[in-house]
């Protein structure tokens, strides 16, 4: 498991890291535009690594549930889907980005609900498995012990599957690297304790020193500028090659709570990843607002 902070394991804050750690649902936030651009960004990777007829991996540190009912108590409670795939679900795609990742991601939401009303929406594992060929192989990490049972019902029985009730940082430690030797890991903590930007790095750290040649894909919220243009400088001074940043944000930065717009750091991006960003950020902001900085940025460029 991660490391608790360094107090008394009877202290109060050894109970705020367990209870943060054993807390957190991703079904309150289903959907929203955070999730949009970071199910964008899979998308476009995974599409990317189908080109090849070689199997590749797709990890998940955070798996959540996998599936979502929107009309559920969670979703319901916050709402936070009608201001992000909730106006995008019966939006015309432009012929422009028809073929790419946007036509692929809304079409998948489609046939999760062929109905044409917007009941269910996928988490990351949920993709990935709709969108991987039978040689390909899904391995997903979930502490919280509700949203793992819910996922190993919903995807437990798929071939070449692993799932397991692990801390992040252990399932990278255990699985990484993968057989196939290729792949794309998706890393998304809550981010609910100021640590867990420490605890990416670190483990960065030691994924790179398994699976250097893997994809990485970090999701971080925008809610404090100065956190997060510290978090990513963290992650540039890892020792990596390619480092892309796409950072879109609805809302203006603000120094008040709340999540004002989000970001995807991804090391060894696939060459049309930035191009691909760029030719859907100008759609995204006309239909969910574009009030805050959004950039396409290549970081560190691949010699």
């Amino acid at each position: 498991m991660t490391k608790p902070p360094e107090q008394s394991m009877l202290s109060p804050p050894f109970y705020d890291w367990l209870y943060a750690m054993l807390s957190y649902r991703h079904s309150f936030h289903a959907g929203n535009f955070a999730d949009v651009l970071k199910h964008l960004v899979q998308v476009a990777i995974l599409e990317y690594l189908k080109r090849k007829d070689k199997p590749f991996c797709y990890h998940d540190t955070h798996s959540g549930a996998g599936l979502y009912s929107l009309s559920g108590e969670h979703a319901s409670k916050t709402g936070e889907y009608q201001s992000g795939i909730g106006v995008l679900f019966n939006q015309a795609v432009p012929t422009t980005l028809e073929d790419g990742p946007v036509g692929r991601y809304l079409r998948l939401l489609h046939q999760l609900n062929p109905d044409g009303e917007l009941e269910f929406y996928p988490g990351s594992p949920s993709i990935a498995a709709q969108l991987l060929r039978p040689q390909d192989a899904l391995q997903l990490t979930e502490l919280h012990p509700t949203d793992y049972g819910l996922l190993s019902q919903h995807l437990g029985k798929r071939k070449h599957c692993r799932i397991e009730k692990m801390d992040a940082w252990a399932g990278i430690k255990a699985m990484l690297p993968p057989l196939a030797r290729r792949g794309l890991v998706l890393i998304d903590p809550p981010y609910e304790l100021s640590h867990e930007y420490d605890d990416v790095v670190k483990g960065l750290q030691l994924a790179l020193q398994r699976f250097a040649t893997g994809c990485y894909a970090i999701w971080y919220p925008v809610i404090d500028r100065g956190h997060i243009e510290r978090f990513v400088a963290q992650v540039a001074a890892l020792p990596v090659t390619d480092l892309l940043r796409i950072e879109w944000c609805p809302k203006a930065d603000s120094t008040g709570f709340g999540m004002t717009g989000s970001g995807m750091l991804v090391i060894n991006p696939p060459y049309l990843l930035a191009e691909q960003c760029r030719a859907m950020l100008p759609w995204l902001h006309h239909q969910l607002g574009n009030a805050g900085p959004s950039q396409v940025t290549q970081l560190i460029a691949e010699a």
